[in-house]
């Protein structure tokens, strides 16, 4: 499913990944897991294509991406992989449905497929009555499972979450925890997960564990 070899980053005369080698097959929910400056989020963001590596390639579905042109490599990201991050970054001017389904019109989507999935998801995520609700009307738990619902509307083969739970009570985390692995049951997406949280990352199938930008 993924499959990083040798990479590379540095900012300026800090290298923050030193040779990352890695594989995460398809289903498998994985966190990363280090102290802050490990590398975790630039190793992540570098693995959706949000950056670029100084030396070494990414591959996801068996397609390299480090030798697509930004154009192409747009059109994949916005296909094949959703994002999740620790504010939930909706836009405030839209509702729940309509942030849900932003991804998809830039797909091409067509306005009454995407409500129809956008609702779809909704009602799985349990947000069914919030749907026309503004953000500022939801409860930091519903506007993360927003956040999650608009990484899933155009079935991206994986999920890559930057401290999803970090802005969440315990309740919410709990909820948000358990959703991902109802979502991989549901939906078989695959699933990496940047976090500090212990308990999340017990959870996980697997746990990767960074320091100074290498894999320990």
């Amino acid at each position: 499913m993924i499959k990083l070899e040798g990479i590379t980053k540095s900012f300026g005369s800090l290298q923050v990944l030193k040779g990352i080698d890695l594989e995460i097959d398809k289903g498998e929910i994985v966190s990363i897991v280090g102290p802050s400056g490990a590398g975790k989020t630039t190793l992540l963001q570098i693995m959706g294509t949000l950056d670029a590596p100084d030396s070494g390639c990414v591959l996801i579905d068996d397609t390299n991406v480090s030798r697509m042109k930004q154009k192409a490599l747009s059109a994949f990201r916005n296909s094949h992989i959703g994002f999740v991050f620790q504010f939930h970054q909706l836009l405030p001017e839209f509702t729940a449905i309509e942030n849900v389904m932003i991804p998809a019109f830039i797909a091409g989507m067509s306005s009454s497929e995407a409500t129809k999935r956008a609702a779809e998801i909704l009602d799985f995520m349990k947000l069914k009555e919030r749907a026309s609700h503004k953000p500022n009307e939801l409860s930091g738990g519903e506007k993360q499972r927003v956040a999650v619902a608009r990484a899933l509307i155009n079935n991206p083969a994986v999920i890559l979450a930057d401290e999803p739970s970090g802005s969440l009570d315990t309740h919410n985390k709990e909820e948000l925890h358990q959703l991902f692995f109802d979502l991989r049951n549901q939906f078989g997406q695959t699933f990496v997960i940047v976090t500090h949280d212990e308990a999340l990352a017990q959870l996980t199938d697997r746990t990767i564990h960074m320091l100074d930008g290498v894999i320990q």
